[in-house]
């Protein structure tokens, strides 16, 4: 079984512009790319799952999606890393027009899109963490099973501890940007190795 980091989309690869319409949107955020070589290289899959609802509330078509991701990728492989899939889920369950506004199980928190992933790519769960700028993020990493790391970029907020949250074990960090989190993951994983 393999280990995945799975990646929030937009405020974690790139920036979130509040529904993407334009390629020409696309920015990727600093580091980023320097943080997928680190995970890449403990030999992590790096796999994105991010809620698209724009489809459902007809701001886009499930083609841009797609359209998007296949840039995103050719993007991230020319600069020398390789992201080895995207899931999205392109529904609303109380906005949006039919078939795409439903209470779906791909929905993050809910771990559909997860789970998907770890049949197709033989995953072990407990092993893989989730990294995202929301806390939705951070709810997937503990319905699935694994652990979370909180991207924000709020300096207030950076400075929290883990323990001034009611349930510490909602997150397993506050990280600045995903290179950050990338160098925590590495340290975690030198600890449990001693």
């Amino acid at each position: 079984m393999r280990s995945a980091v799975f990646l929030d989309r937009d405020g974690t690869l790139i920036e979130d512009v509040g529904y993407l319409s334009s390629i020409s949107q696309i920015k990727v955020l600093p580091r980023v790319v320097d943080g997928l070589k680190l995970l890449k290289s403990m030999g992590y899959l790096l796999i994105v799952v991010t809620n698209q609802s724009g489809v459902a509330r007809g701001f886009f078509s499930e083609g841009f999606v797609l359209n998007v991701h296949d840039i995103l990728g050719r993007l991230f492989k020319d600069n020398g890393v390789t992201i080895d899939a995207f899931y999205y889920c392109p529904h609303h369950p109380t906005e949006g027009l039919p078939p795409y506004n439903v209470n779906c199980d791909c929905r993050k928190p809910k771990t559909g899109m997860i789970k998907r992933a770890i049949c197709e790519y033989d995953i072990d769960i407990s092993k893989s963490w989730v990294i995202g700028d929301s806390l939705v993020d951070v709810q997937l990493a503990r319905n699935a099973g694994c652990k979370g790391i909180l991207l924000n970029r709020d300096d207030d907020l950076h400075s929290i501890s883990k323990e001034s949250f009611c349930d510490t074990s909602l997150y397993e960090a506050v990280k600045y940007d995903l290179f950050e989190a990338a160098l925590y993951i590495k340290s975690d994983v030198s600890l449990r190795s001693l």
